[in-house]
């Protein structure tokens, strides 16, 4: 069996470290490390690489099945995407809450500015950063 994605990405083959891949991004609240992920399976008892992780993690990303944001130090993280629409998303730097949010005027300004470049086929993702209300309040003391 395989999966289609629905951003023209080559189909990926559905196997046993996949669903294992999947079924522990759907037991995870938030965004994962691949690291992170790979230990979750091996505490359960699961037969998997790293090497197979990172692979089932950037197949699911290329099919639209997970979200992917990049850490500050530069690390991939993922977490099975809430929504089958494009979208973005705010992250709480503290907590790492995510609302996924959409925006005409993103997806309109990014048209625009591949359009005056000459930029064809964009793909764009946009992640907004900050303090989420609960993490504004603890670092101020009113928590």
């Amino acid at each position: 069996m395989t999966t289609v994605s629905a951003h023209g990405a080559r189909p990926a083959r559905d196997t046993r470290q996949r669903r294992a891949v999947e079924a522990a991004l759907g037991r995870a609240d938030g965004f994962r490390s691949a690291q992170d992920i790979h230990a979750d399976l091996r505490a359960a008892g699961q037969r998997v690489g790293l090497t197979t992780v990172y692979r089932a993690l950037q197949a699911l990303a290329d099919t639209g099945s997970v979200d992917t944001l990049r850490a500050d130090d530069g690390e991939n993280l993922y977490r099975r995407c809430g929504s089958v629409s494009h979208h973005h998303h705010l992250v709480c730097r503290g907590c790492g809450l995510t609302v996924e949010v959409e925006s005409t005027a993103v997806e309109r300004w990014a048209e625009g500015i591949a359009a005056r470049h000459g930029f064809t086929e964009i793909r764009h993702s946009v992640e907004v950063s900050g303090s989420c209300t609960g993490c504004a309040r603890a670092g101020s003391g009113i928590r």
